[in-house]
């Protein structure tokens, strides 16, 4: 009878114990991992010994997209760089991801399996660190027009979620003001010729190096020309320079007139251009063996789609040879002709010449 007695309370006990519901004990937290590491996952089981425990990749970005992973103690998936391990004592399931790779992000879920329509599970999640990367749509280059209001945008993927700066070339100033400009977008209300140049977009999150792109940025605006020396004087049968500097974008169309007639290269002018860059250009007309006539206004002229401009430079008569560019020029004189190759010994033959003349004369 007192054996009868035993046996009810621990037939009781181990029914009780067979309806328990299995239940998930220990998942592991959240995992953020870089390219190329390890990663754990734990998942502890209780009351499941004859339940069937799956791991799952689900994609959280994709609805309905998910991998089993493996069942049981047996893995599914064809990848080396998985494996899993079942520790009988602890009841816990460990899946294990070698060599991470950017694709392995996403939601792993533990689940047990209770029925067809009945299961526990619990999830934790691995993010991968990923460097920046410049997204396609983001600002590759502009040409726009002085006055235009002008709007540079960077965008950039990663983990953790990169930072956007702006800077301009040698660190100059940028339109907003300062050397550097944090966020997605950089507003020019009214852009000026003196933005133009290259901005770098840098995508920052402090992993890797971070990525940077070039953003050329062409600013079309109508000539503007200044003339270093607009009063310049030489003596008769030598030749002088005149010159215009022209600042413009698109490259503009260059001409030299005199008594509004266009002057071309001949015997008495060359005329050379030197664009010492995009919307820059030094041009120079030489008047050669001048004469009574070519005293007077020059007109450096320049236009492009957006407008004209002009200046003058005003060549007058001297008696005294300017040099440059009379170096090396013969004078002629009735006692024949004398090489001149430098500004003081021009002087000196111009001394000795009127001098013998006045002896001539004299006597």
């Amino acid at each position: 009878m007192k054996s009868f007695n035993l046996f009810l309370p621990l037939a009781f006990l181990c029914t009780v114990n067979t309806q328990r519901t299995p239940t998930i004990s220990y998942i592991s937290q959240e995992q953020i991992k870089d390219i190329g590491e390890t990663v754990e996952f734990r998942c502890s089981v209780q009351y499941a010994p004859d339940f069937p425990v799956v791991w799952t990749k689900i994609n959280k970005d994709v609805v309905n997209d998910q991998l089993p992973l493996s069942h049981g103690s047996s893995l599914i998936v064809r990848d080396t760089r998985f494996s899993l391990k079942y520790v009988d004592a602890l009841s816990t399931f460990i899946l294990q991801i070698k060599d991470i790779q950017e694709t392995d992000a996403g939601i792993y879920q533990c689940k047990i399996l209770i029925s067809l329509n009945n299961h526990v599970s619990a999830n934790v999640e691995l993010q991968v660190r990923r460097p920046p990367i410049i997204s396609d749509n983001s600002t590759r280059s502009l040409v726009v027009t002085e006055g235009q209001p002008v709007q540079l945008e960077c965008y950039a993927g990663g983990f953790p979620a990169p930072r956007i700066s702006w800077r301009r070339e040698n660190n100059a100033i940028l339109p907003t003001g300062g050397s550097i400009y944090r966020g997605n977008t950089l507003k020019i209300p009214a852009i000026r010729k003196e933005d133009r140049g290259t901005y770098y977009c840098v995508a920052e999150n402090g992993v890797g190096r971070g990525a940077r792109r070039n953003i050329n940025v062409e600013v079309e605006f109508a000539p503007v020309i200044t003339a270093p020396r607009p009063r310049l004087g030489q003596a008769l049968q030598y030749d002088m320079d005149l010159e215009c500097h022209v600042e413009a974008y698109p490259p503009p169309a260059i001409s030299w007139l005199k008594d509004d007639v266009q002057l071309s290269n001949n015997q008495h002018y060359s005329i050379s251009h030197f664009a010492t860059a995009d919307q820059y250009t030094d041009t120079t007309i030489r008047v050669i063996t001048i004469e009574k006539r070519q005293y007077g206004q020059y007109v450096c002229r320049a236009a492009n789609k957006l407008g004209t401009a002009e200046t003058r430079v005003e060549l007058f008569e001297t008696t005294v040879p300017v040099c440059p560019p009379a170096c090396g020029q013969a004078i002629y004189s009735g006692a024949g002709v004398a090489p001149v190759s430098t500004g003081p010994l021009v002087v000196v033959v111009l001394f000795i010449t009127i001098v013998t003349r006045n002896f001539h004369t004299k006597y």
